[in-house]
């Protein structure tokens, strides 16, 4: 119960756009300058150059003083419940045309520029119209893109929580063996796996906080996924570690590198039955990270290729990073390796796409 009475106010108000950004102050200007235009082409229009020009100026300072006072305003109107941020949107966008219009009246008929024709009340009424109706077209666009918008993250969310629910460690059976045949011999060490089972569990089953966690927290996973295997194969399993200056709070999702270590296991060093060794890469680029999972190819690869997996980390990378994100797999040199490419502008700081809704 109290979870849902927090949640409710987040789910009863309507997100507003982002005021401060250069694409609302374009919008702004675009849509006063398409009116200003067609104003100007109209054919009982009498206005030459000289109007357009005023027009144009009067737009553009228009639009500025608009961006600047939604942007100002829009942290108090995102608290009114329901659709009234918009409302209240709509009725300060008319209020500020109304002032703007009249400050232009007084200073045209202060200094004698008669560039507005009529009186500046009519000047003052038909610019508060045309902002109501304009200004209410636009919102209603911005609601439509912002309910729109919150359909795609549901499906997203949802489509993640399907992906992060079929990720299931499949040496599950093997690591019980193993810690069944542990506990007479070495109960220390049965302990010790079936904690770190344990962990990796909690994981899979998603019983964190947040959906995101950091790659220290993934790398701690994998040693304790490598741990398990190395009670279970023995000298045959070998790992190398080249993990160079990785930013250990780097926000990862959850089971991203684990799965591709356990199929580099699965795939590449169980066939073997001198065993084998996989290679953990990582380092720092210009623009990003680069992790490397590498293993050995052998001779007969299964069926299914290189982990079941892999079809999924692609999707969840996806879905994290957007395109700015690659995942490569293939042979190389006779072994099996897995690239995954991070934009470094997720890590802690940024400034996005980072997507909220992603996490």
């Amino acid at each position: 119960m109290p979870d849902a009475a927090r949640q409710r106010p987040t789910i009863e108000r309507s997100p507003l756009p982002d005021f401060c950004s250069l694409p609302v102050l374009f919008a702004l200007f675009v849509v006063g300058a398409l009116t200003v235009t067609v104003m100007w082409l109209a054919p009982e229009s009498s206005r030459g150059w000289r109007g357009f020009t005023v027009g144009m100026s009067f737009v553009a300072w228009l639009a500025l003083l608009l961006a600047v006072a939604l942007c100002k305003s829009a942290p108090l109107l995102q608290r009114l419940p329901r659709r009234l941020p918009y409302a209240g949107v709509w009725l300060l966008m008319v209020l500020i045309v109304v002032l703007a219009s009249a400050v232009a009246g007084w200073l045209d008929s202060a200094l004698q520029l008669q560039l507005i024709r009529g009186t500046t009340p009519s000047f003052m009424r038909d610019n508060a119209l045309i902002a109501a109706l304009l200004g209410a077209a636009m919102l209603r666009y911005f609601y439509v893109l912002a309910q729109w918008q919150a359909r795609m993250a549901a499906v997203a969310h949802a489509q993640l929580d399907a992906l992060q629910a079929r990720i299931r460690p499949h040496f599950l059976f093997n690591s019980m063996n193993t810690v069944a045949a542990l506990v007479r011999v070495d109960p220390a060490a049965a302990e010790r796996t079936v904690e770190d089972l344990s962990e990796l569990f909690r994981a899979a089953l998603g019983q964190h906080g947040s959906r995101d966690g950091t790659l220290s927290e993934e790398l701690a996973l994998v040693e304790r996924y490598l741990a398990i295997e190395q009670l279970r194969l023995g000298e045959r399993l070998r790992v190398q570690r080249e993990l160079d200056a990785l930013p250990p709070d780097y926000p990862l999702p959850r089971l991203l590198l684990q799965p591709l270590v356990e199929n580099a296991v699965r795939h590449g060093i169980q066939p073997l039955r001198e065993g084998g060794e996989i290679v953990l890469r990582g380092h720092r680029e210009p623009h990003g990270l680069a992790i490397e999972i590498d293993n050995p190819l052998p001779p007969t690869p299964a069926a299914a290729g290189n982990g079941h997996g892999l079809d999924n980390v692609r999707q969840r990378v996806q879905f994290r990073y957007g395109s700015r994100a690659q995942v490569h797999a293939g042979p190389q040199d006779g072994r099996f390796v897995v690239r995954l490419q991070l934009p470094l502008e997720d890590a802690p700081g940024e400034g996005r796409n980072a997507r909220t809704d992603r996490r």
